[in-house]
């Protein structure tokens, strides 16, 4: 009706077959329309239930919850890819290099990162020492290589200790565009397997560091390093297998207990170390350090909230600041009291080593200076408890040089309140 009101006044009467034939139009148009839509709307639905979004039944079709798992892995791996891309700009290979004669000279074990260097060991290079000119002995050549990555603008590189551990040796540093510079080892943490080299360059950009504090077992991570030496900024993924492991890690020639540990099953192969554990949201949460020779993708990075003193004391003093006691001493566990008929199965037993030299108290240290003796069991620091999961140089490292701390000791048999005041310790 509402058509033949619009059109009223525009056709004489005698123009009716016009007017006839535009309604006639106009009806068949909605009648192949709305037949055309219901097929295409059926062949839509069909696509639908292929794609898993709907399925249909004797009662007509019904919606489904789209399929959560496949949306959640598109999103891991487009999370993956972007941090990626976001963080390789701040991982370098570092390459280690020797001269020939301190090569064929040297009768150390290998204690560079890849732990099969191409001379092996103990094999002795002295008896196979090739004649050499002068000038020939000079010349370098590449024996092993690690991973780093920036931590400040101007050429902070955060690295494991035992990449930089060689004292003959050179560091060289290849940036993700392929620019090489000399390192300089800043600082050798005494206490972890952490170090800090620097190269001049600037306008870099840092790596963003996580709180290793807030991981959780199963939680998704990526570590990029310079594979094998040679193959730099290779890429693996897995999650955090576990936390809090104790662990002693070592190469040729070297070991070292590291607490705390981060252990993933992201594939942590020899030259990645020093490289960066990621979240995915780009953040570092470790240092990757040591592997399982005996086990499949088991490797372990120290938590990035043990380097931060590290990197904090570089920025301001140049060197890594740690607090000193001065005492030599083992974690006493139940098996240790039994063998040893101890009172107690948990804190620190004051002790001295194999050597002459190796004394239970530094002369003139914190420790001397306080009273403490040989046999003396440090039971607690500010009332943390000292036992396997938590030791007296976990503790001490929270604390600066020049802070006061009080020790519970037990001394003969009797418990006593101590205090002692840290000192700065040497490297």
């Amino acid at each position: 009706m509402g058509l033949v009101m619009i059109f009223k006044g525009q056709f004489k009467k005698e123009d009716s077959f016009p007017l006839k034939v535009l309604i006639l139009s106009v009806i068949l148009s909605l009648i192949f329309g709305g037949v055309a839509g219901v097929g295409a709307s059926f062949l839509f639905m069909q696509n639908l239930d292929k794609l898993g979004f709907i399925t249909s039944n004797k009662e007509g079709w019904q919606l489904q919850k789209i399929e959560t798992e496949k949306i959640s892995l598109i999103e891991e791996e487009s999370a993956t890819i972007d941090v990626v891309k976001k963080t390789s700009p701040s991982v370098v290979s570092i390459i280690i290099s020797k001269q020939l004669k301190d090569i064929y000279s040297s009768t150390d074990p290998n204690i560079f990162d890849d732990p099969f260097f191409e001379f092996g060991w103990p094999f002795n290079y002295r008896f196979n020492q090739p004649d050499l000119t002068p000038e020939e002995g000079l010349q370098k050549k590449q024996v092993g290589g690690g991973t780093g990555f920036i931590i400040s603008e101007d050429g902070l590189i955060l690295t494991n200790k035992h990449v930089v551990s060689d004292e003959k040796a050179e560091y060289t540093v290849i940036t993700y565009d392929g620019q090489k510079y000399e390192a300089e080892v800043l600082a050798k943490d005494p206490i972890n397997d952490l170090a800090v080299i620097k190269i001049a360059a600037s306008d870099l950009k840092p790596l963003l560091l996580g709180d290793s504090d807030q991981i959780q077992i199963g939680q998704t991570v990526i570590a990029i390093g310079n594979t094998l030496s040679e193959f730099s900024n290779t890429v693996t993924r897995g999650v955090i297998s576990g936390i809090g492991r104790r662990i002693e890690a070592g190469g040729y020639g070297f070991s070292e207990v590291l607490e705390e540990a981060i252990q993933t099953d992201a594939a942590i192969n020899p030259g990645n170390s020093g490289g960066p554990l990621l979240n995915l949201k780009g953040e570092a949460i470790g240092i990757n350090t040591a592997i399982s020779r005996s086990g499949q993708l088991v490797g372990f990075a120290i938590p990035i909230n043990e380097a931060k003193q590290v990197i904090e004391s570089i920025q301001k003093y140049g060197r890594i600041v740690r607090p000193f006691l001065g005492v030599r001493y083992m974690i006493i566990n139940k098996q240790v009291a039994e063998v040893n008929k101890l009172d107690v199965d948990y804190g620190a037993l004051i002790i001295k080593g194999s050597k002459p030299e190796d004394l239970a108290i530094v002369p003139g240290s914190p420790a001397d200076k306080a009273g403490l003796v040989e046999n003396d069991i440090i039971l607690e620091v500010n009332g943390r408890k000292i036992n396997e999961n938590n030791s007296l140089a976990r503790i001490l490292a929270r604390y600066a040089p020049g802070d006061e701390v009080e020790l519970k000791i037990l001394h003969k048999g009797e418990e006593k309140i101590v205090k002692a005041i840290l000192s700065e310790r040497d490297e």
